[in-house]
C-alpha cells in the first residue's frame, strides 16, 4: 500500500503549527506506522506549498520536520522493519528498524508528554515458542544517540536542535551534517519531555538485520 496525499491539518495545513517542531509528533509517528503495516511509499502532502511544507516556502530554509524525515529515510532507520514494544506510558511511542548503513538495530522514540521524561532499559525477551532469546544484546558497545528538542523548549518553534545544538544551514548553505553523542551502552536511554529520540546500537543482534 501507498500514502499518496498526507498532511496533518485540513485545508494547506495548520498554521503557526504545520511548519514547527510541535508538527514532528505527528509526521515521525505517522512514519513508523505506514513502517509497521507494510506501507512502501509515504508522500507528503506538498514540499514547498501551503503550511506544511518541509521547507520554508519563501526562502527554502528546512523546516523542522525536514531533519525528521532525514534522520527517519536517509541516515538512521534501515528499510526492515521490526517488531518493539514496551510497557510505559502511551504517551511514548517507539518503533525499530535494522540500522540504515551498517549492522545493527536503531529506534526513534517519540514522547508526547509534557512534563514527563522517560528512562528506557533494553533487555532479552523469549521467542514466541518460550525458548531463549532471538536476538542478542551485549552492550559492549558504545550507542549512537540524536536527541531532537525544540529551541527554547518551545514546540511552536521552528528551531530544531540535535543534541542542543541548532540545526541550521551552513555558510555555504549545505545541510549540516547529523551527528549523534555517543554514550555507554549499558547505560539507560533518557527521553526528555516534548522530545524525539533516535537511537542506534551497532551490537544488538537481530536475525532480521543479517
Amino acid at each position: 500500500a501507498w500514502v499518496s496525499e498526507s498532511g496533518g491539518a485540513y485545508n494547506s495545513g495548520g498554521q503557526l503549527v504545520s511548519y514547527t517542531f510541535a508538527f514532528g509528533f505527528w509526521y515521525l509517528d505517522q512514519l513508523g506506522m505506514t513502517s509497521v503495516y507494510n506501507h512502501k511509499v509515504y508522500c507528503r502532502q506538498a514540499l514547498t506549498g501551503g503550511n506544511y511544507a518541509l521547507l520554508n516556502t519563501t526562502t527554502f530554509v528546512p523546516n523542522p520536520d525536514y531533519y525528521g524525515y532525514l534522520s527517519y529515510i536517509f541516515h538512521i532507520m534501515g528499510s526492515k522493519v521490526l517488531s518493539v514494544t514496551h510497557k510505559g506510558s502511551p504517551y511514548l511511542r517507539v518503533y525499530s528498524h535494522c540500522s540504515k548503513k551498517e549492522l545493527g538495530v536503531s529506534f526513534v522514540f517519540i514522547n508526547l508528554s509534557k512534563n514527563t521524561s522517560f528512562e528506557i532499559d533494553l533487555f532479552h525477551d523469549l521467542n514466541l515458542n518460550g525458548g531463549s532469546p532471538n536476538f542478542e544484546f551485549k552492550g559492549h558497545k558504545e550507542r549512537e544517540e540524536y536527541h531532537l528538542t525544540p529551541k527554547d523548549g518551545n514546540i511552536l518553534s521552528s528551531v530544531v536542535l540535535l543534541n542542543g545544538t541548532p540545526l541550521e544551514l551552513l555558510d555555504s548553505m549545505e545541510i549540516p551534517e547529523l551527528k549523534p553523542k555517543l554514550v555507554d551502552g549499558l547505560k539507560p536511554i533518557n527521553i526528555a519531555a516534548h522530545s524525539i529520540a533516535f537511537v542506534t546500537i551497532r551490537d544488538f543482534n537481530a536475525p532480521a538485520c543479517f
